[in-house]
């Protein structure tokens, strides 16, 4: 019985003209890279951006590194430059709305549960991250990658991407309401 091939595999076979082997990890990898475009524009934008990644990854797959066996990292790599590239392009008095942004004392579902305010209190915490700090933060807990892999995706070593990483986390610790969101959570933990 032979096992499927990995990413690697694929994408060599694409190079040697099987046509089918790069749909292939496109099939793989096509709700996690939607999902992390769609996390950043929005799911209509994300839909016409994830086109553009395909055929990016499509042209450059030559230059992909064949010892390293899941090309999601790659993968998401490419669609952070499409990502740079769309919103380079964009007209100034078309702004890129930040979903990471609340505006201060926004709230207009003044009784909903306790996680629409800690969803509020993270995405303010998140908007404080300087963008490195934030990416990296994103690319490891939204995007399940490795430290690594999500410095790869980045284009710093793991050390930088370890530091960046630690940053982050220690800056989100220290954000205005974190301390109380985090001791309510962990309240909510125990109790169960």
């Amino acid at each position: 019985m032979t096992s499927d091939p990995d990413d690697a595999e694929l994408i060599a076979r694409s190079l040697d003209g099987d046509q089918d082997a790069f749909v292939e990890v496109v099939r793989r990898h096509e709700r996690a890279v939607g999902a992390y475009l769609s996390r950043r524009v929005g799911r209509e934008s994300a839909e016409d951006l994830l086109a553009e990644v395909w055929v990016a990854a499509f042209k450059s797959r030559a230059n992909y590194d064949r010892a390293v066996p899941d090309a999601r990292p790659w993968l998401i790599g490419v669609a952070h430059n499409t990502l740079r590239r769309h919103w380079r392009s964009r007209p100034a008095e078309e702004p890129v709305a930040d979903m990471t942004v609340v505006a201060p004392g926004w709230d207009p579902w003044a009784a909903v549960d306790n996680r629409v305010d800690g969803e509020s209190v993270l995405r303010r915490a998140l908007a404080l991250l300087n963008r490195q700090q934030r990416e990296i933060l994103t690319l490891v807990a939204w995007e399940d990658l490795t430290i690594a892999d999500a410095g790869r995706v980045l284009g710093m070593p793991s050390g930088t991407a370890r530091r960046r990483l630690h940053e982050a986390r220690m800056a989100l610790r220290n954000a205005p309401g974190m301390v109380a969101l985090l001791m309510d959570h962990n309240a909510v933990r125990e109790a169960n």
